[in-house]
């Protein structure tokens, strides 16, 4: 048997502006935005789902798309009902389109994190 040393509890994206991206997400996943009182952290709970945090970083590089380089680091795949209704929804909140393949499509969310559609 293999050991279980914990359970994941949340991914956590660095970003500029933690409120912002939180509703960004928000608009895309649904669920409730808890933000701390310096606006330095931000959490999306969503019920029965895993939870999203963002966390400030001034700093904030964004990861390259593709990353064959190694900056990439990771992406998140959203599963959608339909591909055209989502995309016109991701434009009209501030994502931008990469590119489109058979079975999905990239995007940058506001902060310049890389996301895929899925269907």
């Amino acid at each position: 048997m293999r050991l279980m040393i914990g359970t994941l509890y949340e991914v956590v994206l660095d970003c500029p502006d933690p409120p912002a991206l939180a509703e960004f997400y928000r608009d895309v996943l649904g669920g409730e935005i808890e933000i701390d009182d310096d606006g330095h952290w931000a959490d999306l709970k969503r019920e029965g789902a895993q939870s999203l945090g963002f966390q400030r970083s001034l700093g904030h590089v964004p990861p390259v798309w593709p990353g064959d380089d190694g900056d990439q680091q990771f992406h998140l795949d959203i599963q959608v009902a339909d591909f055209d209704v989502a995309h016109e929804q991701l434009l009209d909140l501030g994502a931008r389109h990469l590119e489109s393949h058979s079975g999905f499509r990239v995007y940058l969310d506001p902060a310049g994190h890389p996301f895929c559609t899925v269907g």
